[in-house]
C-alpha cells in the first residue's frame, strides 16, 4: 500500500526553484484554457467562459447515486434509478455532468496525453466528494487491461486516485484490482451491451482485504455514463469480502429528470 498522499513520479525538490522553473515556462509558453486553448492567468485551468460551461453537481441530489434532483424532496429521498437498481456499493459521487466542456476535458486527458490536467480534475473530485473523503477510506482506481494500457502509457483512474490521494493524504492500492480480460470500449454500446461487455471482468486482488485493515474502499473513476464499469468492479470487490465501498467520478451522465 503507497503511503498516504506520497507521489512516486519524482522528488519534491526545492520549493523556491519550482516556482522560478514554472514561472520560466508560463514566461516561455503562456498558459491557455485547457478546453478551448485561450489565454489564461495559470496553467492547467479553464478561461471563464469554458468555466461557466462546467455543470457542476450539487445538493439537491441523491444519496446513494449522486443524482441531481430538480428540487429538494428531503433528506430521505431517493432516486427512481437506485430504488430501480439497488448499487452493490454503498455512494456515488460525481464532480460535473458530463456535457461538452466536461467531455473535452477527459477525451484530452485519455487521449491527447494532457496528463497536466489531472489535479484540476482530482480537484474537483474532492470538493464532490465531500463526506467520501476521509481516513477511513483507501482509494483503488478503476484499473484498464494490460493490453490497453500498454498503448495508452498510462491508466487516467490511477493518475487521478494519485493525485486525489496528494491532495487529501488518503491511502492508496494502486493494484487493488485488475481487468482480468480485455474488453471493448464502452463508447457506442447500449446499457445493456455494457453490462455484458464488463460483466466478470474484474477481480480484486486476492490479499486487497488484508490490505484494508477494516478500512472501506473509494473507486475512482473518470466517466460514469450508465455505471456499468462500477456496478461491475464493486461486484468484484464484494466477492473478494470488501464490505463497504463508495465510488467517485469526475463526470457522470444525467438524462432527463431523476
Amino acid at each position: 500500500m503507497e503511503r498516504p498522499g506520497r507521489v512516486k513520479d519524482g522528488a519534491p525538490g526545492d520549493g523556491t526553484s519550482r516556482v522560478l522553473a514554472a514561472g520560466l515556462v508560463d514566461f516561455l509558453f503562456p498558459p491557455v484554457c485547457a478546453v478551448c486553448d485561450g489565454p489564461v492567468a495559470q496553467s492547467h485551468a479553464l478561461c471563464a467562459d469554458c468555466w461557466r460551461k462546467i455543470e457542476f453537481i450539487t445538493a439537491p441530489l441523491c444519496p446513494v447515486l449522486g443524482l441531481p434532483f430538480a428540487v429538494d424532496l428531503g433528506p430521505d429521498a431517493v432516486s427512481a434509478a437506485a430504488l430501480a437498481k439497488p448499487p452493490p456499493f454503498d455512494r456515488a459521487r460525481s464532480a460535473v455532468r458530463y456535457n461538452d466542456t466536461a467531455r473535452a476535458l477527459v477525451t484530452a486527458l485519455k487521449y491527447a496525453d494532457r496528463t497536466d490536467l489531472t489535479r484540476l480534475v482530482a480537484r474537483l473530485m474532492v470538493q464532490a466528494a465531500g463526506e467520501l473523503i476521509g481516513a477511513d477510506a483507501v482509494l483503488v482506481p478503476v484499473p484498464l487491461h494490460w493490453r490497453r494500457q500498454l498503448v495508452r502509457r498510462f491508466n487516467q483512474s490511477l493518475l487521478l486516485a494519485r493525485a486525489i490521494a496528494e491532495a487529501t493524504g488518503m491511502a492508496l492500492i494502486a493494484d487493488g484490482a485488475r481487468r482480468v480480460r480485455p474488453t471493448r470500449q464502452q463508447v457506442g454500446l447500449s446499457a445493456s451491451e455494457r453490462e455484458r461487455n464488463v460483466a466478470g471482468a474484474f477481480r480484486a486482488h486476492p490479499e486487497l482485504v488484508a490490505r484494508l485493515a477494516g478500512r472501506r474502499v473509494l473507486v475512482v473513476e473518470d466517466v460514469v455514463t450508465t455505471g456499468a464499469t462500477v456496478y461491475a468492479m464493486a461486484r468484484a470487490l464484494k466477492r473478494a469480502g470488501v464490505e463497504a465501498i463508495d465510488v467517485v467520478s469526475f463526470a457522470r451522465v444525467v438524462t432527463g429528470p431523476v
